[in-house]
């Protein structure tokens, strides 16, 4: 059985993540050990406010709370999309000041080692390349945002993902089957927790500008299928000019997830917690 826990925000938005977490972690000291290694993965796919990217305010609150449990590194790792410069997007968010203000390490995917790996039951990637870091480290924390996306139809725990896929492969995801891809890239990937920022999201547009909306909800899960479901929920409930229709689990992204085996089958395959 997989958790999703959900909140409304408030203005102490670290004490709101620590409520969401807890129920799906545990206590932190038993989730994050001082030998531990840990990367979150951001959406800092471009330079655009918030829901276009990571909200700075959430990204830090995430960084004091496991910062506090002192793993031995703590490391925000991100690849912007391919015509970018990732490091002068990291600069203009303002990235360096917070990991210069809690020791936090910076990881640009494109300056490190890539490996091959292999895409079980792959259809259209038989196999891809991602950040080596991401075999090394000891937990991986994935931080999407809630939006609709205008070739994607939306964008949250799966498709973060794809910032971890070479760049030189990401021109493959356009040539057809976006959403099947999509899923496919993160079936490789096993994050062990995933925090959403749903204080605002787009409803339409996307992903970096688009229809603006504030349903003011923060959800987590230890499964990707699950939170996606959850946050396609918020964003059909809105009257929007976009690709959704009614029924989440329809979309292609989740229905090839399922395939793949990522996660949740069914809406009875999660329990669903609100804090």
């Amino acid at each position: 059985m997989y958790i999703l826990t959900k909140t409304t925000a408030s203005p102490d938005l670290k004490s709101d993540i620590q409520k969401l977490i807890q129920p799906i972690i545990g206590n932190i000291s038993d989730f994050i050990k001082p030998i531990d290694r840990i990367l979150l993965k951001p959406n800092f796919n471009t330079t655009d406010p918030f829901p276009g990217s990571t909200a700075m305010d959430f990204l830090q609150a995430v960084i004091e709370i496991f910062s506090a449990a002192k793993p031995q590194e703590l490391i925000i790792g991100e690849s912007c999309t391919y015509f970018l410069n990732t490091e002068k997007v990291c600069h203009a968010k303002g990235v360096p000041a917070v990991m210069e203000k809690f020791n936090v390490t910076w990881h640009n995917f494109e300056m490190g080692k890539w490996v091959k790996v292999d895409v079980p039951n792959g259809k259209y990637f038989k196999s891809i390349k991602i950040p080596k870091i991401v075999q090394e480290v000891d937990k991986l924390i994935l931080l999407p945002c809630l939006k609709t996306h205008f070739l994607a139809s939306y964008t949250g725990a799966l498709k973060i993902n794809i910032g971890m896929l070479k760049p030189s492969q990401r021109s493959l995801l356009h040539l057809n089957h976006l959403q099947e891809r999509i899923a496919e890239v993160a079936s490789v990937f096993k994050p062990d927790l995933i925090i959403m920022d749903g204080r605002k999201c787009f409803t339409e547009g996307g992903p970096d500008k688009g229809k603006l909306e504030e349903p003011n909800i923060l959800l987590a899960s230890n499964d990707m299928v699950a939170l996606d479901v959850e946050g396609l929920k918020i964003l059909q409930s809105y009257k929007a000019d976009n690709k959704l229709g009614t029924d989440p689990w329809a979309l292609k992204q989740i229905t090839r997830a399922i395939e793949l085996n990522i996660g949740a089958k069914s809406e009875e395959d999660y329990q669903i917690i609100e804090v």
